[in-house]
């Protein structure tokens, strides 16, 4: 059981310090490389190894889709304040804030519509 927990730790740290090297060359790169659904295919492998059930699988698909959806506006929101000439520090939290926000939105509806959120 740790052994595997390692693999997936080392898996997924090395895709995370791909996404940062490739991005100190080319930040439109970089981007792509640590794109959610890069990250959301591999947690999806990790899931269906672990528990091949197609419900669950698409449960986490269709949660990791309105997530994204609810933290687009925290993304937008950081990159206009750092182009304005926000610091680093306070667009991270603006962001972190609008996307707690976001998550809370998408638990009060999801929850009245039956998502798995």
């Amino acid at each position: 059981m740790w052994g595997q927990l390692a693999i997936k730790a080392v898996v997924s740290g090395l895709i995370v310090a791909a996404a940062s090297e490739v991005a100190r060359r080319n930040p439109g790169w970089g981007g792509l490389v640590a794109s959610l659904p890069l990250t959301s295919m591999l947690a999806l492998l990790w899931l269906w190894r672990d528990s091949p059930d197609p419900a669950r699988a698409a449960d986490f698909l269709m949660g990791s889709t309105l997530y994204v959806i609810a933290s687009l506006p925290a993304f937008v929101a950081m990159a206009l304040l750092l182009r304005r000439g926000a610091g680093i520090v306070p667009a991270v939290i603006a962001g972190a804030l609008l996307a707690i926000a976001g998550y809370v939105l998408l638990g009060w509806i999801g929850r009245r519509w039956g998502w798995p959120v």
